[in-house]
């Protein structure tokens, strides 16, 4: 029931959300990418936490957590160019990839809409969006070749505003992907994007319904 969901749950994975965007744009060090990884957990764990999920997902991000720890602290001390930077970023992309799931999930179940739903809604959008482009940035740093050809290979800002941007269809052109596996993984982030609005978005929009609708229908039935 909606009720017994705690009452912050899904605005505090909101703030850890944004609170985890606005890291990723500060990060420029690679000590910095570990504390991003940790709050990043943090984020997921809270994520799957309000949505109930079931314990076998919650152990598979704990793990995933623990691999992509590892390969953060391994990168402090090895060179710049080393690959472990790289599936670092795709650890934190399968991550951010998990809370979804179980958010929808938890979200179909419920009868009728409040603002913890808008709230778990928003959350799961926002994570798709930072999932992906947390996968180009992984691209960017073990595909050889630069990933968006003249641009080059994107800073983690970069990475995140092009997802967003492909994610919502808005194409500014700015920067684009030179070749493939990028080139698909834009085009599949694009058909997620427009599914996710037209089933979990719609469906929460379609279930909202204002206090006030239904006192006023009641009101009609009786004057008839």
């Amino acid at each position: 029931m909606i009720g017994s969901r705690p009452r912050t749950g899904y605005g505090l994975v909101l703030l850890l959300i944004i609170g985890t965007y606005v890291l990723a744009l500060l990060v420029r060090d690679r000590w910095e990418l570990a504390v991003l990884l940790l709050v990043q957990t943090i984020t997921v764990w809270q994520a799957l936490r309000v949505s109930r999920a079931r314990s076998g997902m919650r152990y598979a991000a704990a793990g995933l957590f623990l691999l992509a720890l590892v390969a953060a602290l391994l990168n402090i001390v090895l060179s710049r160019n080393s690959p472990l930077l790289g599936w670092t970023f795709l650890a934190a992309s399968v991550l951010y990839l998990l809370a979804p799931f179980a958010i929808v999930r938890h979200l179909s179940t419920q009868h009728g809409v409040d603002q913890q739903t808008l709230l778990g809604a928003l959350a799961a959008y926002l994570l798709i969006g930072m999932a992906f482009g947390f996968a180009y940035q992984c691209l960017g740093v073990i595909q050889p070749g630069p990933l968006f050809g003249d641009k080059g290979d994107p800073v983690i800002s970069d990475a995140l505003f092009f997802s967003f941007v492909t994610m919502t269809t808005t194409g500014y052109g700015d920067l684009v992907p030179a070749a493939d596996p990028a080139r698909t993984i834009a085009v599949v982030e694009a058909l997620t994007g427009s599914l996710f609005l037209v089933t979990a978005v719609a469906k929460v929009v379609e279930n909202w319904r204002p206090r006030n609708w239904d006192s006023g229908d009641d009101s009609r039935e009786r004057d008839e």
